[in-house]
């Protein structure tokens, strides 16, 4: 029988990605669709993308399915016959990476959830069978056109930050939990306007879209496949990308270049800069964003004190690491740039 998780160091499975010479496609995907036995359903798949040599991040749970992977070039079209022989995915629309090194993932990671999204809702009324409009990249720049359309960020902070459609509207909390009952509360008002929901790939803001539908709003949309089906559908189109600067994504990469803006700054000296990094120092591990001279005169850390706990004895760093609990480990100033943007919507 075959192993259905994963037995080898990550250490060891990074050096082996970094010495294939395989070129490989960085892919994601989701699809809300009923599971009867979702960890059935896992080892299903995680037996026949392993023989794929499938790479990545997969969420199963009884609401569907959310995947981000990357996948060795020749074996694309297997890939797919696999995956459309599933019949609720029959033909599902694949988001291809724009911006793609071939390194996002170094290992297969499949496992049961309880939700694909952690939504956070109780409402036993609540349905995703009615959901808003989809909208690809042409109609996303023709209802911007219109002022009084209202674009809704349904990202975190530090996405947000480095990337995100012009004048769109930030979320300014840490989980999409948080973020749903937020929007409906700063939307109030706007009960009749144009409302378009959009995230990376899509898959939080169909079911954002969703939730505004069942608190009373009316025309909401959200952008079929997200930022990266967007950046897609734009350059294949010759279109004006709405979106600035860089989508953040959740692998390896931290980041695809969406356009050459750089709209956020080195979060140690202030220059422009707009490159993620988790601090070297693994009992901090904080996202931030960090320029070259940063990184070379913090040597990738943080700050001075973490610079310094890396430079101590191996064992040392693991005896000041023991029971330290880092929570959210997230560099978070986004609450201060809401309310303006809330005040010119709600003139």
């Amino acid at each position: 029988m075959a192993l259905l998780h994963n037995r080898i160091s990550n250490i060891e499975l990074k050096e082996k990605l970094m010495q294939e010479t395989i070129h490989r496609i960085t892919i994601s995907f989701y699809c809300y669709f009923p599971i009867q036995n979702p960890q059935e359903f896992r080892d299903y798949l995680y037996k026949n993308l392993f023989a794929l040599k499938v790479f990545g991040r997969i969420y199963v749970a009884k609401e569907g399915i959310n995947a981000q992977i990357s996948v060795p070039e020749n074996n694309v079209e297997l890939f797919k016959t696999f995956l459309y022989s599933i019949e609720p995915l029959n033909n599902l629309r694949l988001n291809i990476a724009v911006d793609d090194d071939g390194k996002s993932f170094w290992v297969l990671k499949i496992k049961v959830r309880e939700k694909i999204v952690a939504d956070g809702i109780n409402d036993t009324t609540f349905s995703m069978e009615k959901k808003g409009k989809y909208l690809k990249a042409e109609q996303v720049n023709n209802l911007l056109k219109d002022d009084s359309t209202i674009i809704i960020d349904m990202r975190n902070h530090y996405e947000y930050e480095v990337g995100h459609f012009e004048k769109a509207i930030e979320i300014p909390s840490d989980t999409f939990r948080e973020q749903l009952p937020m929007a409906v509360d700063m939307m109030k008002g706007n009960e009749n306007k144009n409302i378009i929901m959009y995230c990376t790939g899509g898959i939080r803001c169909e079911k954002a879209s969703a939730y505004m539908l069942h608190n009373g709003f009316n025309n909401v949309y959200h952008i079929e496949g997200g930022i990266i089906n967007y950046a897609k559908q734009a350059q294949e189109q010759g279109l004006e990308s709405k979106f600035i600067g860089k989508n953040f994504v959740f692998d390896n990469r931290l980041g695809e270049r969406i356009t050459n803006d750089v709209i956020s700054k080195c979060h140690q000296c202030g220059k422009p800069c707009d490159t993620h990094t988790n601090c070297k120092n693994d009992g901090c591990h904080l996202l931030f964003i960090q320029c070259h001279e940063c990184a070379k005169e913090y040597n990738g850390c943080c700050t001075t004190e973490c610079k310094e706990t890396l430079a101590m004895p191996h064992e040392r760093q693991k005896q000041l690491r023991k029971g330290l609990d880092k929570g959210i480990m997230i560099f978070n100033k986004s609450k201060a740039r809401l309310r303006p943007r809330l005040n010119e919507i709600n003139k």
